[in-house]
């Protein structure tokens, strides 16, 4: 078998695979807001959110981010985002971990505040993507409503894109998404003794 010959075989190989994409993507004509659920225990839920805020923002769109658990860090990407002025509208309204709190009437208060400056946002005609920073933490442990959450989805406006990040989503909300990723653990340096750091978890 001569280099030619591997050179003309990867080439059909690759008109027919061409072909095959060019017929399925004719057929994608829709365009719409999403709903999409970053879930699992793997790492990189909210960092692959603040990457689509990133991406959205270059298309020079306006981003509404929620942080339903966050609110106290100080993180690495809300000091990023907050330098695209009015173009990036941040609300941190969490208060920790609820096993930090302890305190379930408080917790339920400050994921009332989110979702309150949550809906604001997605009212907001101007904004092309909200973020719902650990939503899904604050729905399975009650705090929040799940029912108002998925009235709220479902009433949302055709082009808005809305993500909801957090692991353990429930069964209704992923029901209601459409578009679903789940992070899988496979490996972690906390298992190892190895504290969060700055630039990598916050």
């Amino acid at each position: 078998m001569t280099g030619s010959d591997d050179a003309q075989r990867h080439k059909s190989k690759m008109e027919k695979k061409k072909a095959a994409r060019d017929k399925i993507m004719s057929s994608k004509t829709e365009a719409r807001g999403l709903i999409i659920v970053h879930t699992g225990k793997g790492k990189g839920k909210s960092t692959a959110a603040w990457g689509m805020a990133l991406r959205t923002l270059g298309h020079g769109k306006r981003v509404g981010i929620v942080q339903f658990v966050k609110g106290k860090w100080d993180t690495g990407e809300r000091s990023v985002f907050e330098k695209f002025g009015d173009q990036c509208v941040i609300e941190a309204h969490g208060e920790g971990f609820s096993w930090e709190s302890q305190d379930l009437e408080r917790d339920k208060a400050a994921a009332q505040r989110a979702w309150d400056a949550a809906a604001r946002l997605m009212a907001d005609d101007t904004i092309a993507l909200v973020i719902l920073d650990e939503i899904n933490i604050a729905l399975r442990y009650g705090q929040l409503e799940a029912a108002k959450v998925l009235d709220g989805l479902k009433a949302k406006r055709d082009d808005l894109h809305v993500v909801l990040t957090g692991r353990n989503a429930l069964d209704d909300v992923i029901d209601a998404a459409d578009l679903v990723t789940e992070m899988a653990l496979i490996k972690h340096p906390f298992r190892a003794g190895i504290k969060a750091q700055e630039g990598i978890e916050f």
